[in-house]
């Protein structure tokens, strides 16, 4: 009798630790954007952070002898970097000096929603059952951590507006970064990306050098921090995840970050949580797990497809 795994959750398993590295480093982001962000602008943080990232890719790239990838994968590159790593890093650091934690958290919890949408009408992805009520529990999770952490902050129209547009980014960026992972690897296309978003974020390069010369060491080595591993590593193992499984299960799984970030920020900023938090991660991570779960009866040749990232000949869960 043969009690070994299938072979397709064998091969699964590398997909989901490269995803679970990638939430515990994009988690580990806010607390460091903290001490950053006080003494970074939002475009010099954006910047400094691509920039340091993508010399990690690159040096990474060059040991590797991976090359630059083929002409069908630089358009998906050209609008995940712009979106995604451009757009949306500037946008998000903008829009976290208008409004208050929570607020920001709520609003760009909708990227996961959207993106499951857009992948559904844009890549022909299915939508299951599991996947929207495991959204739906981690939305409302998600917006518990929010509301918890809005009591004594404030909130503009410009500063939400910021985060929403920060979502649409957010989601179209990761929508058009999945087929090109057909043609590139995830180094490749990290890389890439990554360098893309540093040169249109080249505007705030005076910013940086002259807030470089000023800022704190603490401040500019979380930079640095947030370009080689919540940036390079996390996004690259984003990407390694993202080209084994669906972009709408991919974006549910981030919804386990606010959990993280409650735990984070009570193990290193000594912020107790208070019940609606301790709730509101509970929820999260719940919804993360029914999200990302399968029915027990499954056929071989789902699980092949499961694996692969290609779409089942008939509809499946």
């Amino acid at each position: 009798m043969n009690d070994s795994p299938p072979a397709g959750s064998r091969a699964r398993r590398p997909a989901l630790a490269a995803a679970a590295v990638t939430v515990v480093l994009w988690a580990s982001a806010f607390v460091s954007i903290r001490s950053a962000g006080s003494a970074y602008s939002p475009g010099a943080l954006a910047l400094g952070r691509l920039l340091s990232g993508a010399l990690a890719l690159g040096c990474v790239l060059l040991i590797r002898r991976e090359g630059l990838p083929p002409r069908a994968a630089w358009p998906g590159i050209a609008v995940s970097g712009l979106l995604w790593f451009g757009v949306y890093m500037v946008v998000l650091n903008w829009g976290e000096q208008e409004v208050d934690a929570g607020t920001a958290a709520m609003v760009v919890n909708i990227g996961p929603i959207l993106i499951a949408l857009l992948g559904s009408r844009l890549l022909g992805e299915s939508l299951p059952p599991r996947l929207l009520a495991g959204m739906a529990v981690s939305f409302a999770g998600a917006v518990a951590v929010g509301l918890s952490m809005s009591g004594e902050g404030h909130a503009s129209v410009l500063g939400v507006l910021l985060c929403l547009l920060a979502a649409v980014a957010y989601a179209a960026g990761v929508v058009a970064q999945k087929p090109t992972l057909a043609h590139a690897s995830a180094l490749q296309v990290t890389t890439c990306g990554c360098l893309v978003g540093a040169v249109a974020c080249l505007p705030f390069a005076g910013q940086l050098i002259d807030e470089a010369g000023r800022a704190p060491l603490p401040a500019t080595l979380n930079m640095v921090y947030l370009g080689v591993f919540p940036t390079a590593l996390a996004f690259t193992t984003w990407a390694y995840a993202l080209a084994r499984t669906t972009a709408g299960r991919m974006g549910a799984t981030t919804y386990a970050v606010p959990a993280l970030v409650v735990l984070m920020s009570w193990l290193f900023l000594d912020e107790l949580p208070g019940p609606l938090t301790l709730a509101g991660g509970a929820l999260c991570l719940a919804g993360v797990a029914v999200s990302r779960s399968r029915p027990r009866r499954e056929p071989a040749a789902g699980s092949a497809h499961a694996v692969s990232g290609e779409r089942p000949a008939r509809p499946g869960p």
